[in-house]
């Protein structure tokens, strides 16, 4: 019987591309096995243990011949590479079309509609840059006290502030008013506050962003597992990308080593359930800028708490470490990659060294969790629980 499952996100952590990347714009994309050609040497001891290396076409330097994990990867059935549907598409949500996306800026309609609802006219409403954006704008902002709205590649409604014009209480209203314009046809993944602070020549963004997405448009693990009883502790960003919704409490996180802090306290606590925890700054602070380097030592950072992770289970916890799709730092986009990500499975009661194969979605890895608690939902994707669970 499992007492807890640890679902750990590594935010943007692919292995390499899906077959149809082209079509997205991501040939070549190999977030991990990019990142090993460009910086060379990367210490990644305890991911190699638990079986990294081994699986399918991964192409990485080290196999191991006795991994202590199942291991495996997954591909993407959903339209897009985005984290609302990599997180929705784990938890049981395969979308038929992507969110929408807007390279040339909102309709005047939106921005009209917003504008009048918070009393001010908004800076530029363009794809840009965040930090970019705030070196541009940051001084004309602070004259005027227009909040900059932005996007990007993704589908994002970006509301950006200094924190001595606009006070972050007000900045989340006005991304929660943002949230019910932006509804239908126009309902992005994510509405996202970007307080920052600073001087002109000097700004620079605050760990305050705060995420505002759509609510889930089908029942996901979280509402089922919240349904049965079982508590659901959300650790990052995972309350937002949710809505909030199938979530028993939730601890804000402000980069991954509070994440891994938060959720070493959260294993020792007692109770059943679910641990769900992103890990953005993969994707937040080094994917999205290209930064190799950042990426690889926060990479190494990870590696070397997995013991601590290890040490802090019970007999009956489960640990899966995962992604939610690429953000290769050694292309030349800045965007998300269409890209598998990789399954690694460990606890007392996991078969070491199980392949568990190419999965033919996310939601697979929901579907198990599930089964690992010994709940059959007709949610989608198909459990890997009978390959890996060692038999009583």
């Amino acid at each position: 019987m499992v007492n807890k499952v640890i679902l750990l996100i590594l935010d943007s952590v692919g292995i390499g591309e899906l077959p149809d990347a082209a079509a997205y714009g991501d040939e070549g994309s190999h977030t991990l096995g990019n990142i090993f050609k460009v910086r060379g040497n990367m210490k990644l001891p305890n991911l190699f243990k638990l079986g990294l290396g081994n699986i399918q076409g991964v192409r990485l330097p080290v196999r191991e011949d006795h991994p202590l994990g199942a291991f495996g990867k997954a591909k993407e059935l959903s339209a897009g590479k985005d984290t609302t549907t990599g997180h929705w598409e784990i938890a049981g949500i395969v979308l038929d079309r992507p969110f929408p996306v807007y390279p040339n800026g909102f309709p005047e309609e939106i921005i009209e509609r917003f504008e009048k609802a918070i009393g001010r006219k908004v800076l530029w409403n363009k794809p840009a840059s965040g930090t970019e954006i705030i070196k541009r704008l940051g001084q004309e902002h602070m004259k005027t006290g227009y909040p900059i709205v932005y996007t990007s590649a993704d589908s994002v409604f970006q509301v950006a502030a200094h924190e001595e014009v606009i006070p972050l209480d007000e900045l989340y209203d006005m991304c929660r008013i943002a949230r019910a314009i932006l509804q239908g046809p126009h309902g992005v993944g994510r509405v996202i506050a970007r307080p920052f602070k600073g001087e002109p020549g000097n700004f620079y963004r605050t760990e305050n962003r705060k995420d505002f997405s759509l609510e889930p448009v089908a029942p996901t693990i979280l509402d089922v597992l919240s349904e049965k009883g079982l508590e659901v502790a959300a650790v990052g960003k995972i309350r937002d990308i949710f809505a909030g919704r199938g979530i028993s409490r939730s601890v804000h996180t402000h980069n991954n080593e509070e994440g891994i802090e938060a959720t070493l306290e959260e294993i020792k606590k007692p109770f059943k359930g679910l641990i769900f925890t992103n890990l953005v700054d993969y994707d937040m602070l080094y994917g999205h800028r290209n930064d190799v380097e950042g990426y690889a030592k926060a990479l190494e950072r990870f590696d070397l708490r997995i013991p601590d992770i290890m040490d802090a289970m019970s007999s009956d916890d489960v640990l899966i470490i995962t992604a939610d799709h690429g953000c290769d730092p050694t292309t030349e986009s800045t965007d998300h990659s269409r890209e598998y990500i990789p399954i690694l499975v460990y606890g007392e009661q996991v078969r070491p060294g199980v392949d568990l194969g190419i999965r033919e979605s996310y939601s697979d890895i929901g579907a198990t969790v599930l089964d690992l608690f010994d709940i059959h939902a007709k949610l989608r994707g198909r459990s890997f629980k009978k390959e890996m669970i060692k038999e009583r």
